[in-house]
């Protein structure tokens, strides 16, 4: 595997540390506009070669989708491109489902 899985509470425990996390968001807009990530940066896996130019040089790139498939593939193509890439294992669903509570 040419990249390496990270769970959301762990990204989570970087943005609390302060950390720039750079997370890319390969779902298509009609599922980001039903429910985004709180930081994400969308750009549908189908358009991401095309678009790879709006991607940060020099900075670990975290990739999500709904459940970890989609990401899995762009997070391969970018690890093979030479970008550091990181797969958010089990997607918004994990995200969600692992989402503190608030009151």
């Amino acid at each position: 595997m040419p990249y390496a899985e990270v769970a959301p509470d762990e990204i989570r425990a970087r943005l609390s540390r302060g950390e720039d996390v750079f997370l890319l968001d390969v779902r298509e807009p009609d599922e980001v506009a039903e429910w985004a990530y709180p930081i994400g940066v969308n750009i549908p896996l189908g358009q991401l070669g095309d678009r790879v130019g709006e991607l940060p040089q020099g900075k670990t790139i975290v990739v999500a989708c709904a459940a970890g498939v989609r990401s899995a593939k762009a997070a391969t193509a970018l690890s093979q491109a030479g970008w550091a890439a990181e797969n958010l294992t089990g997607g918004a669903a994990a995200w969600a489902a692992t989402e503190p509570e608030t009151t």
